[in-house]
């Protein structure tokens, strides 16, 4: 049984949305494959989601990852008492950036400019073509993540968007859009771990 097939037998209220899931990883994988990042925005708890992403892609999650032999080979070169203590713990990791984890950029935004451009200030500066802007919002509609949206879509990044049943304002942005079949906010995140682990898993399981 494979990873979509385990989440619908787990959470049966996501099976609608298994195509839209299976999309998006298509999108994060051709990016990581082309030398991509992915960029994660969201606010409130949907913050800590976009933390809890990050954390997944840039360690080991649910398999062992090895480290590739070239690397290995010049790790060794540069100092061997550090390599005999990095080899077993380094870790390979995709490159996943929580745009709300940034305290001093995001609070001098907010300082300086306007709260609802730190999102997007972020995706300006770190975004390039072979990114990824995922967008968090339960509701759809969050101001600063539209506006992240906007700016990736003028830089040419591709978006995903993971929210409540109908999409709100965010679905007309995004390439792909992973509404989940709740409006209440509780309930819409409780279904938003299980789809963005199993992304997770299956970038994962190609990558390594």
């Amino acid at each position: 049984m494979d990873h979509l097939q385990q989440l619908v037998q787990r959470y049966p209220l996501l099976k609608d949305s298994v195509n839209d899931i299976n999309a998006a990883f298509e999108i994060i994988k051709e990016s990581y494959t082309g030398g991509g990042k992915l960029l994660i925005a969201g606010n409130g708890g949907s913050a800590s989601d976009a933390e809890h992403i990050a954390g997944e892609l840039m360690k080991t999650f649910a398999k062992k990852r090895v480290l590739p032999d070239f690397f290995v080979s010049e790790l060794k070169k540069v100092d061997c008492e550090m390599y005999e203590y990095l080899l077993p713990r380094l870790q390979p990791g995709l490159p996943a950036i929580a745009l709300s984890g940034h305290a001093s950029l995001n609070t001098a935004c907010i300082n300086d400019i306007d709260g609802n451009i730190t999102f997007a200030q972020q995706v300006y500066g770190y975004g390039k073509e072979a990114d990824v802007l995922l967008g968090i919002s339960t509701s759809g509609n969050s101001k600063n993540v539209l506006h992240a949206c906007a700016v990736a879509k003028a830089k040419k990044l591709k978006i995903i968007a993971l929210t409540g049943a109908g999409g709100g304002k965010l679905k007309q942005y995004a390439d792909v859009c992973i509404s989940v079949p709740e409006t209440q906010t509780y309930k819409i995140q409780e279904l938003h771990l299980p789809v963005y682990h199993i992304i997770c898993m299956m970038l994962e399981d190609y990558f390594f």
